[in-house]
Formats: structure tokens, C-alpha cells, sequence
């Protein structure tokens, strides 16, 4: 089963979606199942998601791709101090 790819905002409707229906009187795995997720996945979107606004969850994403973004330039930087240093001590 492929993974699908869901939008902050969704996922945030959806928690909103499903505290109400357990505020009637559904369970947590009734909610999931009325929204297409696993209880799993409720719960995982909850730890993740649970009290944030919707501006708050895309400015989440966008600092996590931010910070991808910067340890992968710090790697570059790395392995290119590295290979300086073995050329510098002659070691290539």
C-alpha cells in the first residue's frame, strides 16, 4: 500500500474532526476509522499535531525541511574539509 502524502491542514481538520466525534461519544479507534487512518496513525498525528494552528504546522514543515536542507550542506562541508586534509598530508 503506497503512502500518502497529507497536508498539515488536512491532518489538522482531521484532529479537529475526531476530538468532536469522541466528544460525542465515540471512541478514538470509531474516529480514525470514520476518517480512513489507522488508530495508529490518530494517535502518531495527534503526538505530532495535537493544539497547533494550521500556520503553525506548515511553519513546523517548513523548518524541518529547512534544517534537512542545512545538515546536508554541513556534510558537504565535512567531507570536503576531510579530503583537503589527506591531499595537504599527502596521503592521495
Amino acid at each position: 500500500m503506497p503512502k500518502r502524502n497529507y497536508t498539515p491542514e488536512y491532518i489538522i481538520n482531521s484532529l479537529r474532526e475526531a476530538e468532536v466525534l469522541i466528544s460525542k461519544g465515540s471512541t478514538a479507534a470509531e474516529a480514525a476509522r470514520h476518517l480512513g487512518i489507522s488508530e495508529q496513525t490518530y494517535y502518531k498525528w495527534r503526538k505530532e499535531y495535537g493544539g497547533m494552528r494550521i500556520n503553525q504546522a506548515k511553519r513546523l514543515k517548513e523548518l524541518e525541511k529547512e534544517n534537512i536542507r542545512l545538515k546536508k550542506l554541513i556534510a558537504d562541508q565535512a567531507l570536503d574539509n576531510a579530503i583537503l586534509k589527506d591531499i595537504a598530508q599527502g596521503n592521495l
